[in-house]
């Protein structure tokens, strides 16, 4: 009697540490963006094969995953979040005379912080305690060293020469609305255009394609000139809109050149095939020209072209530059520390990954 129930103790026992170790199951995988589910499975010694299986979208389980370890997990990732996922696990014994199906299912969720960009926020942080400090310095008096960009330093001869020669200044504020920042940018080098041709007493033209521009213009042509204390010399009639049409708006733009003569040009802004087009013609009546875009494939032109050429990010930083304002200077010294960084971090990564070690880079690329 007793030997039958210490064989029913021993068989009870070996049945649930069995049962203990069959297991599988799909959890969500923590601290994500919720596209991924995390499998885990438990099997007994006698298996030495598996199969993680899924369905398509016509219902069919599809294997995914077959790299076999007796206790295990794999990541599904790709996946939708509040999406209700299944999955099969297939474990097959080492003679193959059985195999055991375990089935398992989970839904992906969002969390509040997505960990594999840690390394994001982190940058983020370093970056904005750097603009921080560099309009801090500013607003205290700090001298912070800006490159010279010819361009812009023309500006002043340009319209010096206009005022000698008694003819307008042209600016052309690109060929984009104003939901585009090569437009914003070009608006504000216009503000300041505009003040020293007040304080030149030199006509300013300003054509425009779209009527949100025309009216950003006048404002900010208005404003300079109540800035410079000559409202009277300001004139609406030589802000005005031409055309929505592209080409049309450029054969506009070059009648005006070849009819009011400018002595300078200003095409600052986003351009694109007609580019050339306005140059060439402000180069045959003999202006001096500058050009700035943030297009890569137009730069070219402008720089065969024009006398002085603002090349890609110079076209932004011209706000800073010209009105060496603490909040603008603050935040182009902030941008220039975040660009030298992220160098520094790639030659670092380079390094690394010559030397085999790995961590650096999933840091940085983390998971979701």
């Amino acid at each position: 009697m007793k030997f039958a129930k210490l064989i029913a103790v021993c068989l009870f026992l070996w049945i649930s540490v069995a049962g203990e170790a069959q297991e599988f199951k799909a959890i969500d995988y923590p601290w994500d963006n919720g596209s991924a589910l995390l499998l885990r499975w438990q099997l007994d010694p006698s298996r030495d094969s598996l199969s993680l299986q899924k369905p398509d979208s016509s219902g069919v389980y599809r294997e995914f995953f077959n790299e076999f370890s007796q206790s295990g997990e794999c990541k599904d990732g790709d996946l939708v979040a509040d999406t209700q996922y299944k999955y099969r696990l297939i474990a097959y014994a080492a003679d193959r005379s059985d195999s055991l199906v375990l089935e398992a299912s989970a839904q992906p969720r969002q969390q509040w912080f997505a960990m594999g960009k840690l390394s994001f926020l982190i940058l983020l942080l370093v970056i904005c305690a750097a603009i921080l400090y560099f309009i801090w310095s500013a607003r205290r008096g700090k001298d912070l060293f800006i490159r010279r960009i010819s361009g812009l330093d023309s500006m002043e001869e340009a319209i010096g020469r206009a005022t000698e020669k008694g003819k307008p200044i042209l600016f052309v504020p690109g060929i984009s609305d104003l939901d585009d920042i090569q437009t914003i940018a070009a608006l504000n080098i216009l503000n300041h255009l505009a003040y020293k041709s007040a304080e030149y007493n030199t006509d300013l033209i300003v054509p425009c394609r779209f009527s949100m521009v025309l009216s950003a213009a006048r404002e900010t042509v208005k404003e300079a000139y109540l800035r410079a204390g000559k409202p009277d010399q300001y004139r609406e009639e030589n802000i005005f809109y031409v055309t929505d049409d592209q080409f049309g708006f450029v054969a506009g733009v070059d009648g005006i050149m070849v009819r009011e003569q400018p002595a300078a040009n200003f095409f600052l802004g986003a351009f694109w095939a007609e580019s050339l087009i306005l140059t060439e013609t402000g180069f045959g009546t003999g202006a001096i020209q500058t050009a700035g875009t943030g297009q890569p494939h137009q730069i070219p032109f402008f720089v065969v072209s024009c006398d002085y050429t603002l090349i890609g990010e110079e076209l932004f930083a011209a706000s800073a530059y010209l009105s060496r304002d603490p909040h603008q200077l603050g935040s182009l010294k902030g941008h220039d520390f975040g660009k030298l960084l992220v160098i520094l971090l790639i030659l670092i990564g380079i390094a690394m990954e010559i030397a085999g070690l790995t961590w650096f880079k999933q840091f940085f690329v983390g998971g979701n």
